[in-house]
């Protein structure tokens, strides 16, 4: 992470690190900074002193922008409004992010016809909702001698492990339904 800041505070005997990607005011160790105004507008090349001067003056802090440009560029601005719309930012981008969960089915060998609709009721939920699903198929103790039941039933779903949701809502669920529609009835299983 290039250009991070971490800055140590004591507060009885623990230390706590809070992290800034940009130097302020007397941070700042460059002779002589491109300095912005406060309003946006060019300034030009001035001392770091002079720049200090001038934040003190107008009541707002020197931030350090560009800290890699020759001379670093620095701009007046007031830094707590600076990181509370950032913070603000970030915030709204996290609100708009669509977040995909893989939900997951499980089925056994021996599970019964009422059982099966229901996971498989859940199945066509979490794929019209958008979310991807896993179909998982577990055998336990003697069930793995006859993992030919776990197939038939898995043919029966007609959906391979992890399956990603399609575009349009209706598509899916037609697509399922006519899929449900074309299984043949479960042999009975000795």
């Amino acid at each position: 992470m290039r250009g991070v800041r971490l800055n140590f505070y004591t507060f009885g005997d623990s230390h706590i690190a809070t992290e800034r990607t940009q130097r302020i005011n007397i941070e700042i160790n460059a002779p002589e900074v491109r300095l912005i105004g406060a309003n946006g507008e060019q300034v030009g090349i001035v001392p770091i002193a002079q720049a200090l001067k001038m934040a003190e003056e107008a009541e707002v802090d020197l931030v350090e922008i560009a800290p890699l440009a020759k001379p670093p560029v620095c701009k007046l601005m007031d830094y707590g409004k600076f990181k509370y719309r950032e913070a603000k930012k970030a915030h709204e981008a996290k609100l708009k992010q669509k977040q995909i969960h893989v939900k997951e089915v499980k089925f056994r060998p021996g599970t019964d016809e009422g059982d099966y609709k229901i996971k498989l009721r859940n199945l066509i939920k979490f794929l019209e909702e958008g979310d991807k699903a896993k179909v998982t198929l577990r055998y336990r103790g003697r069930e793995m001698a006859h993992q030919e039941f776990g197939v038939r039933l898995i043919e029966r779903v007609k959906l391979i492990m992890v399956l990603a949701p399609k575009k349009g809502k209706k598509e899916v669920k037609k697509a399922v339904k006519k899929e449900a529609k074309k299984e043949p009835k479960p042999v009975a299983s000795p």
